[in-house]
């Protein structure tokens, strides 16, 4: 079983306001769970919303040289 987060813990984690936590919950963007009228997210929820939403750095072929 995942550890369950408040809303507070999830905006501390991802290092935002909790006013972003509460956006991705109502447009459905993460998984969550209610408690009664608590929301409650699964840590596992908050790692693959991570995951999905990291983007890679771009390698280049070659060596870029300064133009003069």
């Amino acid at each position: 079983m995942d550890r369950l987060l408040t809303v507070h813990q999830v905006a501390d984690v991802l290092g935002t306001t909790v006013r972003f936590p509460r956006r991705l919950i109502e447009e459905r963007r993460i998984t969550f769970v209610k408690v009664g009228r608590h929301v409650r997210i699964p840590e596992s929820a908050v790692a693959e919303f991570i995951r999905a939403n990291t983007v890679e750095p771009v390698r280049l072929a070659g060596r870029l040289r300064a133009v003069a």
